[in-house]
């Protein structure tokens, strides 16, 4: 199986972190938006694309790569890191799941953890969640990833 992961990790590299053990899984290479070569994704069998969270929302470098991305069939997953937890009624990676998913992608998961967080008014405090993501995260990340690799059939 060929896999991409296309992360804007840019605080702390939280979620550099996270994709680097999704990787490790997957076999894949991890580039950043303005580092991903087009073919190599229309190549890849999953591509994964995660950011940490802005003001509620996943990194406009990732968000704005996935608006220019030509349609196109395909498996894909999202993730994401965090200072705060997620609102269940509106999950952080939703509306990147909804935009892939109008690519053309089938979405095959989202997965998110916390992680250090220096946004004001935390700063002031010297930030929140000073140990994450931690190693039961990155566990967790990796078995994300090993689910995704066990269920690698076409898409359909």
């Amino acid at each position: 199986m060929k896999a991409v992961i296309v992360c804007a990790s840019v605080s702390h590299g939280n979620t550099r972190r996270v994709a680097a053990g999704m990787a490790q899984i997957l076999g894949a290479k991890v580039v950043s938006p303005e580092q991903a070569d087009l073919t190599e994704l229309a190549d890849a069998d999953l591509v994964g694309f995660g950011s940490g969270v802005f003001y509620g929302r996943l990194h406009p470098r990732l968000t704005d790569f996935v608006k220019a991305l030509p349609p196109r069939r395909g498996r894909a997953f999202v993730f994401a890191t965090s200072g705060l937890p997620e609102i269940p009624p509106a999950p952080f990676t939703r509306p990147l799941v909804q935009l892939l998913e109008g690519k053309g992608f089938q979405v095959e998961g989202s997965f998110s953890c916390r992680g250090f967080d220096t946004w004001m008014p935390f700063k002031l405090v010297g930030g929140i969640n000073k140990q994450r993501p931690n190693t039961e995260d990155l566990a967790a990340a990796r078995a994300f990833a090993e689910r995704l690799r066990d269920r690698q059939g076409p898409a359909s």
